[in-house]
């Protein structure tokens, strides 16, 4: 379920997005955790998923799928163990 986002995050989104398609990553970190979480949320919360899956994901809204899904397991939206990603909880993401 997505929670409900604030006006400045949707700009945020409207300013990174082209529909589904991801432009660019901001560069400003907080801008960056708008766009990612957004990101996060294509992911089921208690499913686990292979990095071909995570990439079919990815590549459906950028094609550098190794750089926002090492950005989405850097900045703690999703943990990655033995090649297995899980989606954390969107009360545990940052």
């Amino acid at each position: 379920m997505e929670r409900a986002l604030e006006a400045w995050e949707e700009k945020v989104l409207q300013t990174f997005l082209d529909g589904d398609r991801l432009r660019r990553l901001p560069a400003k970190r907080k801008k960056r955790m708008v766009v990612l979480e957004w990101l996060a949320e294509r992911f089921e919360p208690a499913r686990s998923y292979t990095e071909s899956e995570v990439n079919a994901i990815l590549s459906r809204h950028h094609p550098d799928v190794a750089t926002i899904r090492r950005e989405l397991v850097w900045n703690e939206f999703m943990d990655r163990e033995r090649s297995i990603y899980r989606r954390h909880p969107p009360s545990e993401a940052r």
